[in-house]
């Protein structure tokens, strides 16, 4: 079993940056694209930004030059730098992974991370 372990989400003021990490737990689970979500309160699900194995990133427009996604392969772990945060940020951020651990794919969410922006 692969669990993904998110953090780095908390309360941050308008203007100010945090940065979000997700690690999967094991590091024979070979990792082809990972991407960040996020879900404000009465809102679908939305992408942020995503990563693939090659090194393609693609962003949201909303976030475009403010966040940046990269990735540790040997660390299997991939990061949200969030730069000039906004009010309109505030959402659990989830990070999403796909790859495979052996014969198998596997699509996995984590946990979630709340990320709160002041103004």
């Amino acid at each position: 079993q692969v669990q993904l372990v998110e953090s780095g989400g908390g309360l941050v003021q308008a203007g100010g940056s945090l940065r979000l990490s997700c690690a999967a737990s094991r590091s024979d689970f070979s990792i082809n694209a990972m991407g960040w979500y996020r879900q404000a309160p009465g809102k679908q699900r939305e992408l942020v930004a995503t990563t693939t194995s090659g090194g393609s990133t693609n962003y949201a427009d909303s976030v475009k030059g403010r966040f940046t996604i990269s990735r540790d392969n040997a660390r299997n772990t991939v990061y949200l730098q969030m730069n000039s945060l906004k009010p309109e940020n505030t959402a659990v951020y989830y990070c999403n992974v796909d790859g495979t651990l052996g014969s198998r794919y596997l699509e996995l969410w984590g946990q979630g991370t709340l990320v709160t922006v002041s103004s």
